[in-house]
């Protein structure tokens, strides 16, 4: 068969003490922590400007001008307020001196809000990282078609009529990441965050700047005050709503600000750099969005696309129009098993304990032709990270609808994760009692977010319901 057998002991994470070994090791670690103010800004930024920036014009079109780049302020000052309070979660059971330090988000909530909240938080962590998983393939197999789009229009004219299946894209791009998923420490990879900055900075420039050039040749700024006007009223309540969540899922990077934290020298504390850290994160990426979802919205008012580089606003110069999407994918490939990985060594990690003596999920197998590379075949894996992408792919292809399952991802876990955990963490680190009125502002706080976030999640549903269905 080509194969060659050997031990489990070349894949870490199906070892059943990897999580504590890990810990271990991390604990280790902290006295080699080297980051500073700028490295934590690039891991933040590299997290948070995504495939989000895409929908933001048109998320800005059914705001208007005024209620839409408002919007994106508030959402941003929600974040800020959030990563503010996260500060104090490093740090347990005293926010200042410690002794232990909880190096991620779900650490955090099981050390301060006790195993109940972290069961809770734990869903909401696996809902993100499945629900990436989905926008991922379907915003890559939309860039792959307007790539195919792009080069029609270049060559039969703007006129012609270019018409392209997204399915096939979509199990094109599943079967890319069957492939790559089999690699066991991808995510371990030093050049992979390299590459989606670069690639998440490039696409998102190149869109503002497209938009920016398309104001000019247009030689005025369209839009309204009100936004795209809707033919009922209920129709409007619904679309904002949908823009809302797509506003949402850009504004989110709470789940990887304590891993970041974790990273950062002392002196100074780590909590005073992450605070500066967080404000220049925050300016950038609102500054981003901002003028993704400005630009895209001037130069094309009323009919401004759903995804900014695929809705094909933009006709030339064709080339780069493909280069941006081309971008998107690459940053895509990567982020997909990024958000994944954690799933597959969580699940593989549960069978390896379950059945510590089957060769089926223990042994790895070396294939002759590829011996030479670091790479082992192991049947579970295959199996499972092979029915995983299978899955998240069948859902795509049912649900391709770009900017309403945006806007479901964006509001589904928007609220647990930026608002109520890290302000009951907070609570509970500085012993607030509930009748403070600190506690009492922080409780409306989380209230007010948590209507807006179901009124963005069920407009949200709505709009896939209807897309699908209607």
């Amino acid at each position: 068969m080509g194969l060659d057998e050997e031990s489990d002991s070349q894949m870490p994470f199906l070892d059943p003490n990897y999580v504590s070994s890990s810990s271990s090791q991390s604990s280790k670690l902290v006295l080699k922590r080297t980051g500073n103010e700028w490295t934590g800004l690039a891991h933040i930024i590299t997290a948070v400007i995504g495939s989000g920036v895409l929908s933001l014009a048109w998320s800005m079109a059914q705001l208007g001008w005024i209620a839409g780049p408002l919007t994106m302020l508030v959402f941003a000052c929600v974040s800020l307020t959030s990563v503010f309070l996260l500060c104090n979660c490093y740090k347990s059971p005293d926010p200042e001196t410690g002794p232990d330090r909880n190096g991620c988000y779900l650490d955090a909530v099981q050390k301060i809000l006790g195993k109940r909240n972290a069961w809770f938080c734990g869903i909401a962590v696996r809902i993100n990282f499945i629900k990436l998983a989905i926008v991922y393939t379907i915003t890559s197999a939309s860039s792959i078609q307007a790539i195919q789009k792009s080069n029609c229009y270049h060559d039969q004219g703007h006129k012609a009529t270019c018409g392209y299946e997204s399915t096939r894209y979509m199990v094109i791009f599943g079967l890319i990441q069957v492939i790559v998923s089999q690699i066991p420490d991808f995510p371990n990879m030093k050049w992979l965050s390299v590459v989606a900055a670069v690639m998440s900075f490039t696409y998102s420039i190149i869109g503002s700047a497209l938009g920016l050039a398309k104001v000019i040749e247009n030689g005025e700024i369209k839009g309204s005050i009100t936004g795209l006007p809707s033919s009922t009223a209920a129709e409007k309540v619904w679309l904002v709503a949908q823009a809302l969540g797509n506003i949402a899922f850009s504004f989110n990077f709470s789940l990887i600000f304590l891993e970041v934290q974790d990273t950062l020298k002392v002196p100074p504390p780590e909590k005073i750099t992450m605070k500066k850290v967080s404000v220049m994160a925050s300016s950038v990426t609102t500054f981003f969005y901002l003028c993704c979802g400005g630009f895209g919205y001037a130069a094309f008012g009323n009919s401004t696309p759903g995804n900014l580089l695929t809705g094909f606003g933009f006709y030339e110069p064709y080339w780069l129009v493909d280069f941006a999407n081309a971008c998107v994918i690459l940053h895509l490939v990567g982020g997909y098993q990024v958000f994944s990985q954690p799933i597959f060594a969580e699940v593989e990690r549960w069978f390896a304990r379950k059945f510590p003596d089957s060769k089926f999920v223990h042994k790895n197998h070396t294939l002759k032709p590829l011996s030479t590379l670091p790479f082992r075949l192991n049947f579970m894996r295959l199996f499972f990270r092979t029915a995983y992408v299978a899955i998240m792919t069948g859902v795509a292809v049912l649900f391709p609808y770009f900017n309403q399952v945006v806007g479901v991802s964006g509001a589904i876990t928007f609220w647990p994760v930026v608002v109520y955990f890290p302000v009951e963490m907070y609570l509970t680190q500085k012993r607030i009692e509930s009748w403070k009125s600190k506690a009492i502002a922080f409780r409306v706080f989380t209230m007010v977010c948590l209507v807006v976030i179901l009124y963005a999640f069920v407009g949200s549903i709505r709009g896939v319901i209807v897309a699908r269905f209607g």
